[in-house]
């Protein structure tokens, strides 16, 4: 990634910036800003991101800057992949562990061919309900501001297509998976689903994404990174 003059971002770059966990998304928008602001002399400048991560999720997210944020859309429309830890046995409220278990559930009938048979059934595309700890807008406001609040929360399912979900180690009750989805595929939801297929409760324990359509995570550097070739400069 090249850094060159304070107009090389007002025209527009496109930044790849690997997440740090409990972040949010906005977090790393206003962090870039206020470097750019800082380091780069700039007041003002347009900076938006390509596609919210959840702040307990790390990795791969896209970052528009002056001109090139009027190609957000088009980065958010992409593919998404990622590596998923999920943990049987217990369900939280938010599918995460942003919230405490609530309910714990037997795993010890599970096995991997259970668990790889009925990660079978998830690929394609299905109807997934959304988290209640969520970014969906109902009635104008942040489903998980409402949730937080212990407020009713009516969310409907959403049509989501996953191209590919794999078992990649198993140490039970815990998991990892390789999943490659569509875009507003929440992977907390399919922890959530894969624990009721298996009669049983799951969550997510971590998460981080690999890759937005062609962009993989590879080509990402840490805001750290950023910051100081910023002031390289």
């Amino acid at each position: 990634m090249e850094y060159n003059h304070p107009e090389t971002f007002l025209e527009g770059t496109v930044l790849y910036i690997d997440k740090p966990l409990t972040w949010t998304s906005f977090d790393v928008v206003n962090k870039i800003r206020k470097s750019l602001k800082y380091h780069m002399g700039i007041p003002k400048i347009k900076v938006g991101h390509a596609g919210t991560l959840d702040p307990l999720a790390t990795g791969l997210v896209i970052i528009c800057t002056g001109k090139a944020t009027k190609q957000i859309m088009q980065f958010q429309d992409m593919d998404k992949a990622y590596t998923a830890q999920v943990r049987l046995g217990a369900t939280t409220p938010s599918f995460d562990l942003e919230t405490e278990v609530d309910q714990t559930f037997p795993w010890e009938h599970i096995s991997q061919q259970q668990i790889e048979k009925a990660l079978l059934t998830f690929e394609g595309e299905q109807e997934q309900m959304p988290p209640l700890y969520s970014a969906k807008s109902v009635d104008g406001k942040r489903a998980y501001v409402m949730a937080r609040k212990g407020k009713t929360v009516e969310l409907k399912p959403q049509k989501v297509h996953i191209s590919s979900i794999e078992l990649l180690s198993v140490s039970l009750p815990d998991l990892s998976l390789a999943v490659e989805c569509s875009k507003g595929t929440y992977i907390r939801s399919l922890a959530r689903d894969l624990g009721e297929k298996l009669d049983s409760g799951a969550h997510l324990t971590g998460l981080r994404r690999t890759r937005i359509g062609p962009y993989k995570l590879d080509l990402a550097i840490s805001l750290e990174n950023f910051e100081n070739n910023l002031k390289l400069l």
